[in-house]
């Protein structure tokens, strides 16, 4: 484990945050709310360390896989913890915990709450929690990678660590150019959704803080009345349709701007994702429609719950507390699937889910006819065996730590519906469940222990896994070869 070099990573993390708390700072000034004194008592102590470390001698520049998932999974955790202090200097949140959950649930793009009421944050906070958002969408790493200069090979290592997917690849040869690409897309759309927002006659501070909540998938409001406070259909539409399409591969984006469009639409994941969006949404509507009479306001609020959902964004303009059990049945199974890998949604991913059901249906074939070979495709490759046992040990690890979580905080007292769809919300960054933490409640009723497990499920679910057991594992902090990690 090379300690010099995953130190010396992490200042320039904790560097790099302290730049990103800047556009707060000015928002802060801007409203004079008096809370620039939050950030400034944070960034400044933050500065010192982070310069310290990041003027640590290296003496080998080599980064193997192992210090690039300890470099991961050490720089969200130090982000949460040092971006969630301005947040508990505000005095809205009855202790640090309570600030560090909503910080990590903001920096992962869950949108989980402690808060009832967010408005009474002050504005420079408010933003930081919103912005945090856009931060984690794409990931803190790939931000890094775009503004500091990193060995190519060093950047391969960090990218499959941090980027969601059973796979992870590169836009272009270069690290830098490709998370400049990335960036580059992400940056426009953002900047389109803003302009569409305001057109629909949001105020421009909150269309930068939901334009930050649905880039990044997360899900923060400005206030308790959430995205139905604004009363506007128009509004509804753009966003659940943004929603989606941050939900897409970003990959595709970059295929569109080549002009490879026939490509880009023969992509399996994609295709997939917009058929489940588009049965879910069918299916939704018919079975919520005899309650509302009202077909086109059934539609639309189905589509914008299943874009919210399947996105793990998180948004609600419904108590869909209050849908038939079918329509919530569908909605959790949403939360499961996720949105498309290489996207800024959370969940399983739909192409693991592809992977997953092929694999079955393979299975079964080869128990019917043993000689017959058949091979698992995904747009018309061959899916290698490494992924395909990748796949499966994330599907069981991803079960047991889900049954393990919810019966731990079942000692809170919630009942089976609210713990199970809590950890589920957590774990895919969703942000509302059902029952005690749904889309009208928050997660204020749980204890300070169970926050900061929750906390952890969402980092967990975020770096997808591994990268946190992998700093947890007593055996990886030995050389290979005394311990054979």
């Amino acid at each position: 484990m090379n300690k010099y070099r995953i130190l010396r990573s992490i200042g320039k993390i904790v560097l790099t945050e302290v730049l990103l708390m800047i556009p707060a700072l000015i928002v802060s000034f801007l409203y004079g709310d008096g809370d620039h004194i939050y950030f400034l008592a944070t960034m400044i102590p933050a500065a010192v360390i982070g310069f310290t470390l990041s003027h640590v001698k290296v003496v080998e520049k080599r980064m193997g896989s192992r210090d690039a998932y300890y470099i991961v999974a050490l720089t969200w955790i130090v982000i949460s913890v040092i971006g969630a202090f301005p947040l508990y200097f505000s005095g809205c949140f009855r202790s640090y915990w309570g600030a560090l959950f909503e910080m990590v649930s903001g920096i992962t793009t869950t949108g989980a709450s402690v808060l009832a009421k967010p408005e009474l944050l002050p504005h420079g906070v408010l933003f930081w929690r919103s912005f945090s958002h856009w931060i984690g969408g794409m990931g803190v790493l790939v931000f890094v990678l775009m503004i500091m200069p990193m060995e190519n090979e060093n950047s391969m290592h960090l990218l499959r660590a941090e980027v969601p997917g059973p796979t992870a690849s590169k836009l272009v040869p270069r690290m830098k150019t490709s998370s400049m690409i990335l960036y580059g897309i992400y940056g426009v759309m953002t900047l389109v959704l803003i302009v569409l927002l305001l057109l629909g006659k949001m105020p421009l501070f909150d269309a930068l803080c939901v334009a930050f909540g649905t880039a990044g998938t997360g899900g923060f409001s400005t206030s308790s009345a959430g995205i139905a406070g604004y009363g506007s259909t128009y509004l509804e539409i753009v966003i659940g349709i943004f929603m989606m399409l941050f939900g897409i591969n970003f990959n595709v984006y970059f295929l569109l701007l080549l002009g490879k469009v026939k490509e880009a639409f023969r992509t399996e994941e994609v295709n997939w994702y917009l058929g489940i969006i588009a049965f879910s949404t069918i299916a939704i509507t018919c079975n919520t429609f005899s309650g509302i009479k009202n077909l086109g306001g059934a539609a639309k609020d189905a589509f914008f719950q299943v874009s919210s959902i399947i996105t793990t964004t998180g948004f609600a303009t419904v108590d869909y507390n209050l849908w038939p059990e079918f329509s919530k049945h569908l909605l959790v199974l949403l939360m499961i699937i996720g949105a498309c890998s290489g996207s800024t949604g959370g969940g399983l991913k739909v192409s693991r889910m592809i992977i997953l059901t092929k694999s079955f249906l393979t299975e079964i074939r080869h128990i019917t006819n043993p000689r017959v070979v058949s091979v698992v495709r995904l747009n018309g490759k061959g899916v290698d065996k490494e992924t395909l046992i990748g796949t499966r040990i994330y599907m069981a690890a991803y079960f047991i730590i889900i049954c393990l979580i919810t019966l731990i905080v079942s000692v809170d007292g919630f009942d089976l519906s609210t713990n199970l769809t809590a950890v589920l919300s957590c774990f895919n960054n969703i942000g509302p469940g059902l029952n005690g933490v749904g889309p009208m409640e928050n997660f204020g009723g749980y204890s300070d222990w169970a926050q900061v497990l929750l906390s952890f499920v969402m980092l967990t679910g975020r770096l997808e896994i591994f990268p946190m057991f992998i700093l947890l594992s007593k055996s990886s902090h030995h050389r290979i070869g005394k311990r054979g990690f």
